[in-house]
């Protein structure tokens, strides 16, 4: 009887073990979540980062650009050649075909009272082994999308430096405006100014 009533149990554990050791297995060949997400929040306003996350992504071709929206998305892009030359230092798997693009997503947030813009970053992949698979998503390491965030961040700051030196110079030329000068007082050249007349005795 004990034993009628463990074995059900002990195939379920086998079958639990078998399960978990496929995904995983599954996940190694695809090198983690597929729609992995990377944030990182910058003091900025989002016109500035805006800019720089377009600005990052100038060297792909763009299908979604929505500013109010907050979202970005860049097309499709083959990149057979690099995951082939990546693999070649791994396990030695090579791609038939291997494309990739990236979603940005910008929202406004605070950071102790200042104006700051959370970005997130996500890198999709896609791979196919032969003519016969289809595509795959395959996991990230994040060490793209790091690289992209670390990207915007050094664009929003050098953006802040040139805006800071194009308002003084702006804030300089204002001054230095005539209409901002004050008007020198004008007197008759014959005429002796009310102050410099000599008293009466």
């Amino acid at each position: 009887m004990g034993l009628s009533f463990f074995h059900p149990l002990r195939s379920g554990l086998v079958a639990l073990l078998l399960i978990a050791g496929c995904t995983s297995r599954y996940q190694r060949d695809l090198g983690g979540d597929p729609e992995r997400v990377v944030s990182k929040t910058y003091l900025a306003n989002f016109d500035l980062a805006w800019l720089a996350a377009l600005d990052a992504l100038k060297s792909y071709p763009m299908d979604v650009s929505n500013r109010e929206g907050g979202s970005l998305q860049t097309k499709w892009v083959e990149n057979t050649a690099e995951r082939n030359l990546v693999e070649s230092f791994g396990p030695g798997v090579s791609y038939l075909k291997a494309q990739f693009r990236y979603r940005i997503s910008l929202a406004k947030t605070k950071y102790d009272e200042s104006d700051a813009v959370r970005i997130s970053v996500q890198r999709s992949q896609l791979i196919q082994r032969d003519v016969l698979e289809g595509w795959k998503p395959i996991g990230s390491d994040e060490i793209e999308e790091k690289t992209l965030l670390y990207r915007i961040g050094q664009l929003i700051s050098v953006k802040r430096r040139l805006q800071a030196i194009e308002d003084e110079r702006t804030q300089r030329a204002v001054e230095n405006s005539p209409l901002n000068a004050s008007p020198a007082r004008t007197t008759d050249p014959g005429s002796t100014p009310i102050d410099s007349k000599p008293q009466e005795q």
